[in-house]
């Protein structure tokens, strides 16, 4: 009996799939990646076509060798990484670990679209090739990247900051949010009145109207006295239906999902960043316990850009609609979606593998992340499969007076379809025209319960969150769905972005970057050049164009632009703006710097004097110096006032005589740790920026928590401590909801709605 070796990346799906094909099947898990480009050095030859110098990573020489021992005792050989081109170079490189030796042994590649009984069976029926211009696809991308980074990051280190990272695609992303912090500063708001009508005709409700028309033209009213002249043209006039337009509207359900539109549902229905939504898909994709059946795979493959259903897909999904909701739901014909651009057609969409494991069968195997997402993937499956829901929408015209037209919009759901079981959500803040209307006929006079003015402001382009940054990246060709979880985790991991109220805000050290790679690299920070190079990519992977050729055609005018740009470079790190303010303690001119942690001001007396102060720009562009908040304690060492200061991370006490007392305390708040009743509860900031309170005796003591502790009882429950309790759901995160037991959660300040969110 011939002995056949399956080789994939996880142990968890190596489990999943061992199960499926028995004995004679040995598999193995080479654990991700097991060569790849130097850390050290560029690892690219630049003189010899862009060879690159891979090498096994450290760590992984006992895996390699695992590998290499369960091939020579194996008759057949099935490489089955992830079906893209990441999988396909990790299967190239364990294919130039194992294929040594005088003994030649077939060697396959297996595309494991699905981890079920008959996805992997079908794999390893219909093996093929190695694909070569697979690899060369993703080898490209590779150089790319490495070509880029290697060579552009050391100069932002010796001109910025040590540390820094620039990236073909990471500094296009940085760019979009820098770019939009500019449109929402120079945004100045325009004053606009919104008057709006409550009326009522024979029948209920009183439902509202909008000025529409006013003397035949579209209403425009931008002033309190045009608002205050309308509503005096209305005293006493005579509100009649003018006109009644009904129209059904169909809205049609949407596509299963592919990668960018599950990562952009999961932010929007749940807060979840686009690196965790790939995470939790894996786990549902590489297989999860589900009790006596064993390790059972979920999803298809996750990493898709593709809408396409199988046949076996459709038939099934078809039948379940029938039996769960009835036959009259079940469309006479499969819904077909279009594909955008070059999508991998050999990949399905994100989809249930079976639809004998329903969420509400396996919710109890799943943690909460998995069972939200394996529902949310689920019901868009189904739903994809069903009719259209049906709306009749409905305008009304009012007319007041000889002069007004008030216009009032509604929409009745007349048959649900599709939206029974799912409807995406959108990013709009506000919803309008989805009112309930009454029964209303041409002619009949109305009554008017009350009249409103409104003065509004127009509103800057929102920054963008996680989905809608995701949205735009996939618009603009930028990157690759597989990509923008690790695009998104690095542009804050490096401090170019933070997110505020869940909103990704450009930091100063974004906007230098920014600029400066803007600047002198104008191509590579390019989004139109970047979209271009994808589909280049798309076109080796295609075998339209050479990899070589095309880094050639990259490098050459990239090498000029490199030369000049380390010359010519802005010098942000050692540059000295001079400014009118003097220093206190030895009456030279202050400058402002730039240090690892932003501007600050610092005596241009440096080093005799090494006065340092943060600022602020004032309305008038004018440097105003920030004055130390007094902690309110003295220093232990030398008994001068304690203040509070800003620092890498996070704020903290430092003496008020620094530099000549370099004594330091984090942040108490003055709240004894409820686990070890010692220690007290300090502030600290986590890597990626968000402050947080842990006990001053860590590691001995792990207690934290997120909520700003305040030294007070609780009233109802006699808790020690009180916190200030943010807002978390999707759309006014962040927001303050008041002063809150943690425990029993009785509000002392706050909107009652504290209680709820708690």
């Amino acid at each position: 009996m011939n002995k056949s070796l399956v080789i994939v990346e996880s142990p968890a799906k190596a489990k999943t799939i061992k199960k499926y094909l028995g004995k004679g099947f040995d598999v193995k898990a080479s654990v991700g990646h097991i060569k790849d480009l130097p850390k050290s050095k560029m690892g690219v030859d630049l003189e010899h076509d862009f060879a690159p110098q891979y090498e096994v990573i450290s760590g992984k020489n006992k895996v390699v060798q695992e590998l290499r021992k369960a091939a020579k005792e194996a008759d057949v050989i099935y490489l089955a990484p992830d079906p893209d081109r990441e999988g396909e170079a990790i299967a190239w490189h364990i294919y130039e670990e194992i294929a040594t030796g005088k003994v030649k042994k077939p060697i396959y590649r297996v595309m494991i679209n699905e981890i079920t009984k008959r996805g992997v069976n079908e794999a390893i029926s219909q093996p093929r090739e190695l694909n070569l211009r697979l690899y060369d696809a993703q080898q490209a991308r590779r150089i790319l990247d490495r070509l880029v980074g290697y060579q552009i990051s050391p100069l932002l280190w010796d001109k910025v900051r040590r540390g820094l990272s620039a990236g073909r695609v990471q500094s296009v992303a940085v760019r979009l949010i820098v770019e939009r912090e500019h449109e929402i500063r120079a945004f100045r708001p325009e004053e606009y009145w919104v008057v709006t009508a409550h009326v009522e005709g024979r029948e209920p409700p009183v439902f509202p109207a909008k000025l529409f028309r006013v003397d035949g033209k579209k209403a425009d009213v931008t002033n309190g006295e045009q608002a205050a002249e309308i509503r005096a043209g209305l005293e006493g006039a005579q509100w009649i239906v003018d006109e009644v337009a009904k129209k059904d509207r169909r809205r049609h359900p949407t596509a299963p999902f592919t990668t960018s539109k599950l990562q952009q549902e999961a932010s929007r229905h749940f807060g979840f960043t686009a690196k965790r939504t790939m995470q939790v898909a894996q786990k549902l994709y590489e297989g999860v316990e589900l009790g006596e059946e064993g390790h059972v795979g979920l999803i298809t493959y996750m990493r898709t850009d593709s809408t396409r259903l199988s046949d076996d897909a459709l038939t099934m999904a078809r039948a379940y609609i029938a039996e769960k909701y009835g036959q009259g739901e079940v469309p006479e014909a499969p819904n077909v979606y279009k594909v955008k651009g070059r999508a991998q057609e050999a990949h399905e969409a994100i989809r249930p593998t079976s639809m004998d494991y329903p969420p509400e069968k396996v919710a109890q195997f799943l943690n909460a992340e998995q069972a939200k997402l394996y529902g949310l993937i689920w019901r868009r499956f189904v739903a994809s499969q069903m009719k259209p829901a049906l709306y009749e929408a409905t305008t009304v015209d009012i007319k007041a007076g000889p002069r007004f037209v008030f216009r009032a919009t509604g929409q009745v759901l007349r048959y649900p379809g599709f939206e029974a079981v799912y409807r995406e959500l959108t990013d709009d803040e506000e919803t309008e025209g989805n009112d309930r209307l009454p029964a209303l006929e041409k002619g009949e006079a109305l009554d008017l319960r009350k009249l409103d003015t409104e003065q509004r402001f127009t509103k800057p382009p929102p920054r963008f969150t996680e989905a809608t940054l995701v949205k735009e990246l996939e618009e603009k060709g930028i990157g690759r769905p597989s990509t923008y979880a690790a695009i998104i985790a690095t542009i804050q991991d490096k401090g170019y972005c933070e997110k505020d109220k869940n909103r990704f805000r450009a930091t100063e050290l974004g906007e230098i970057v920014t600029e400066l790679l803007v600047q002198h690299f104008p191509s590579i920070l390019d989004v139109e050049f970047t979209a271009a190079m994808e589909n280049r990519l798309d076109e080796v992977e295609e075998g339209a164009v050479d990899w070589k050729k095309l880094l050639h055609e990259f490098y050459q005018p990239f090498k000029q632009t490199l030369e000049t740009a380390q010359t010519e470079m802005r010098d942000v790190k050692r540059e000295e703006i001079p400014t009118d303010v003097p220093c206190e303690k030895c009456g030279r001119m202050m400058v402002i710097k730039w240090g690892k942690n932003g501007r600050f001001l610092g005596c241009s007396g440096y080093p005799e004097c090494r006065n340092t102060k943060e600022y602020r720009t004032g309305d008038a562009g004018q440097i105003e110096v920030v004055k130390d908040e007094q902690a309110g304690v003295d220093c232990p060492t030398c008994q001068s006032p304690m203040v509070v200061r800003n620092g890498r991370f996070g704020r903290f006490l430092a003496c008020s005589k620094y530099p000549d007392c370099k004594t330091t305390q984090p942040l108490d708040t003055g709240v004894t740790c409820p686990k070890c009743s010692t220690g007290h509860l300090v502030e600290k900031q986590s890597r990626k920026g968000k402050v947080f309170y842990s006990c001053n005796t860590y590691p001995q003591c792990d207690y934290a928590l997120w909520d700003r502790p305040v030294a007070e009882k609780c009233e109802s429950c006699d808790h020690p401590f009180l916190v200030e309790r943010t807002a978390t759901g999707r759309r006014n995160r962040g927001a303050p909801l008041g002063i809150v037991c943690p425990q029993c959660n009785w509000v002392k300040e706050g909107p009652a709605a504290a209680e709820a969110e708690a």
